[in-house]
C-alpha cells in the first residue's frame, strides 16, 4: 500500500512520542519519534503535588505500565492508588514506567524510563533540533483536565494553565506549540490570556463537531476528533463553514485508515506508529 506522490501529505504527529514503539510519554519515545522524522511531538501533561508540570497521560500511576516508587507491581483497583497530584515529583521520578511490556503494543521496546518534566522534554528536544539545522519540531501539548477532576487529580484551569504556559514560554517554543484539551474551559482561558497561542479542541467520538465548536465560543486553530468520525460529509461541511480550521484526527494506527484520511485531505495524522505512516508515504529517512 502506498500514497501517490501527487497527494498532499498531512503532518505526522507522534502520539505520546511513539507509543507503539517506545514507552509512552517518556524521553526514549520522544527521542525515537524525533529520529524517525515526525513533524509534531504530541504529549500529555499533569501536575504534581509540588506544582511541577509532569508529562503523563493519566494523573495517576497506570498499573498496566508503571511500577510503584519501591519498584513493585501496582495492583488494579477501582480507584487510582497513586494520585500524581498528591505526590511530589521526586517520588514520581522514582517510578519506572517503561520496563513493563505493554500487551496492547507488541512492537514496543521495553526499557527503563520515568515520567519526565515538561521542561526536561523540551530542553532535550531543543538541544538536538536547534544546532542541527533541520526543520524545527513542533509540539502538541495536551492538558489533562476535566471538571470532575478539579482539585482531586489536578488544579482548576485557572491554576493549571499558567503552570504549563510558563514552561512553554521559558523554553521559547510558544510559536511552535499547540495547546490541546478536551476541556473547553482550558481552551477559553488560553484564548483569553494568550490569543496568539495555537489551540486544538479535542473531541470524543460522541461529540458533534459543529456544535462543539459553537459551544467553545471561538474558532480554535485545530479540531482534533476521534478518527472514526472523519468521513467525507463532515469534512466537507467543516471546510465550507471553517475553511481555515485545521483538522488533525487521533489516534490512527492502521495504514488503511491513514490512506483514507490522507485522501480526505486532513491536515495532520496523530499516530502511535510514525513508522507505519512513513512506510505508507514512502518517505522514511535514510
Amino acid at each position: 500500500m502506498s500514497v501517490s506522490s501527487q497527494t498532499s501529505l498531512p503532518e505526522l504527529h507522534g502520539h505520546r512520542g511513539c507509543r507503539g514503539l517506545r514507552p509512552e510519554n517518556t524521553l526514549p519515545a520522544f527521542l525515537h519519534a524525533l529520529a524517525l522524522g515526525v513533524d509534531v511531538l504530541e504529549m500529555d501533561v499533569v501536575i504534581s503535588a509540588d506544582h511541577q508540570v509532569v508529562v503523563s497521560h493519566e494523573p495517576w500511576l497506570n498499573p498496566a505500565i508503571c511500577l510503584d516508587p519501591e519498584g513493585r507491581i501496582i495492583e488494579n483497583s477501582p480507584f487510582p492508588r497513586f494520585n500524581l497530584y498528591q505526590m511530589p515529583y521526586a517520588t514520581i521520578r522514582r517510578c519506572d514506567c517503561g520496563l513493563r511490556h505493554h500487551h496492547v503494543f507488541p512492537e514496543q521496546v521495553s526499557e527503563r524510563a520515568y515520567k519526565p518534566l515538561l521542561r526536561e522534554v523540551l530542553a532535550a528536544i531543543e538541544a538536538i533540533v536547534r544546532p542541527s539545522g533541520r526543520p524545527q519540531i513542533r509540539y502538541a501539548i495536551e492538558i489533562k483536565s476535566s471538571p470532575a477532576g478539579d482539585n482531586i487529580f489536578h488544579p482548576a484551569p485557572e491554576f493549571f494553565l499558567p503552570l504549563v504556559l510558563a514552561e512553554i514560554d521559558e523554553a521559547q517554543v510558544s510559536a511552535r506549540t499547540t495547546v490541546l484539551c478536551f476541556d473547553p474551559r482550558v481552551l477559553r482561558l488560553v484564548h483569553l490570556q494568550q490569543p496568539d497561542l495555537a489551540t486544538c479542541l479535542l473531541l470524543e467520538a460522541n461529540q458533534p463537531w459543529l456544535a462543539s465548536i459553537q459551544e467553545l465560543g471561538f474558532i480554535p486553530t485545530t479540531l482534533g476528533p476521534d478518527f472514526t468520525t472523519v468521513t467525507a460529509a463532515p469534512v466537507h461541511q467543516l471546510r465550507t463553514l471553517y475553511p481555515n480550521l485545521r483538522l488533525v484526527p487521533w489516534t490512527v494506527n492502521h495504514q488503511c485508515d491513514m490512506a483514507a484520511l490522507i485522501a480526505l485531505g486532513v491536515d495532520g495524522i496523530t499516530t502511535d506508529y510514525p513508522n507505519r505512516f512513513l512506510d505508507l508515504v514512502q518517505l522514511r529517512p535514510i
